[in-house]
């Protein structure tokens, strides 16, 4: 890393860039060692940034469809992978993975919410008859 090497100043192209290959099942860490991407600290601190809210939902979008990305690769790997023990520990750390990623979809939770994912709302009415 020489000076002026990695990008350090956000741009809109670079964000869409990162959020593309996490979409794509690429971890963070890779990204941010391609010598073209910036480094793991700059996005951290672009995430941190009030100025990119905009970023921080691409990001969090991005993180959703690599959840289903790897929902997807278990299927592909428990049909082509000869090997039983390989397979259970490549499927075992994609399902862990999408459970962090996505926990509402991909969790071992089951999560009772209302409405918004509020609380419970229940109502109680009682009625009172007299004889009269």
């Amino acid at each position: 890393m020489g000076m002026g090497g990695r990008p350090s100043k956000f741009t809109d192209t670079l964000a869409a860039e990162i959020c593309r290959r996490l979409a794509e099942g690429e971890s963070l860490r890779a990204i941010c060692n391609d010598d073209k991407m910036p480094g793991l600290t700059t996005v951290r601190k672009w995430l941190a940034a009030e100025s990119n809210e905009e970023f921080r939902l691409q990001y969090a979008r991005a993180r959703e469809e690599q959840a289903d990305f790897y929902a997807d690769e278990m299927i592909e790997i428990a049909d082509t992978t000869d090997d039983p023990n390989k397979a259970r520990l490549q499927i075992d750390a994609r399902k862990w993975k999408a459970s962090k990623l996505a926990p509402k979809k991909y969790g071992d939770k089951i999560a009772h919410t209302g409405h918004d994912d509020g609380p419970i709302e229940v109502t109680l009415s009682l009625n009172a008859q007299g004889d009269g």
